[in-house]
């Protein structure tokens, strides 16, 4: 059996934020491997720009190459439709039984979760890791987790990680402005955004 965590996510563009809370959940619990899912048609958001999906995975393809627990996965973005984390869940447990997955998520996102569809079936399927943002943890979010737990069966943890305030928003603005953008992200991914001259109109 193989611990599988899921980050899923726009990635539009990944940068060192997202790289840092996939590696600490992956150290933190133990993980096997990594699956970094970028979003094809997310239900809760819009992707920003006019940037492909190509761009997107080449980004995440350099962005990882040195790390050998990190996997690029295409599951979501080959599936037609809005994705819903359900529908990924299910897939990927019927062609992986014997897989535990660990859903990666920003502890925000847990006070609007009931939202999400099939919430029950995603607690069923999954262990969530929660990444609060710095200074979040509060009785607030606590109790929020207790409320998940007892009403869905959910499996909660907190991921203890530094927590970098980076945004994808933030990075495209920056380019859009020609402002520095240099340690944001990988220096590999800093250079195929210069080079195919990405973001620069939105």
């Amino acid at each position: 059996m193989s611990k599988i965590g899921i980050m899923g996510g726009t990635f539009n563009p990944i940068h060192y934020g997202h790289l840092l809370l996939a590696e600490s959940a992956y150290e933190q619990f133990s993980l096997d491997t990594v699956l970094i899912m970028p979003n094809k048609h997310p239900q809760y958001r819009m992707i920003s720009s006019e940037i492909s999906e190509e761009h997107r995975t080449k980004m995440i393809q350099l962005a990882i190459a040195s790390n050998s627990h990190f996997q690029l996965s295409y599951e979501e973005l080959n599936r037609d439709g809005a994705t819903y984390t359900v529908d990924t869940l299910r897939a990927l447990t019927t062609r992986h039984p014997d897989n535990s997955y660990y859903f990666i998520m920003g502890a925000d996102s847990l006070f609007h979760f009931e939202s999400w569809k099939d919430t029950k079936d995603i607690c069923r399927l999954c262990e969530i890791i929660a990444a609060p943002r710095v200074g979040q943890v509060s009785a607030d979010l606590e109790s929020q987790i207790d409320y998940l737990c007892a009403k869905f069966d959910a499996r909660i943890h907190l991921l203890n990680s530094p927590n970098l305030d980076i945004s994808s928003h933030g990075i495209r603005k920056k380019i859009r402005n020609h402002q520095t953008f240099k340690y944001l992200l990988p220096e590999t991914v800093e250079e195929y955004i210069r080079e195919h001259r990405l973001y620069l109109e939105q």
